[in-house]
C-alpha cells in the first residue's frame, strides 16, 4: 500500500511540475512578445519562478522516500 501511495505521490508532483513550467515559459514568451524591451528582466523572472515550481518534485520524492521506508 505504501508502494501505491508512493507513486501517486510521484505522479502528482510530476504532472503539476510540468504543467507550472509550461504554463510559466508560454506566459514569459507571450510577454516577451509584447514588450521585447524587458526580455532580459522577464528571463530571469522566469528561470527563479521555473526553479521553484521545480522543488515540487523533489518535496514530491522525499514524501514518497517517507512513505516506502516507514
Amino acid at each position: 500500500m505504501n508502494y501505491i501511495a508512493a507513486s501517486i505521490a510521484v505522479f502528482g508532483a510530476a504532472i503539476a511540475a510540468a504543467y507550472g513550467n509550461g504554463h510559466v515559459i508560454s506566459k514569459t514568451i507571450e510577454s516577451m512578445t509584447r514588450q521585447p524591451e524587458m526580455s532580459g528582466q522577464l528571463r530571469s523572472t522566469m528561470f527563479i519562478g521555473v526553479g521553484l515550481i521545480e522543488a515540487v518534485p523533489i518535496l514530491g520524492i522525499v514524501i514518497a522516500l517517507l512513505l516506502v521506508l516507514r
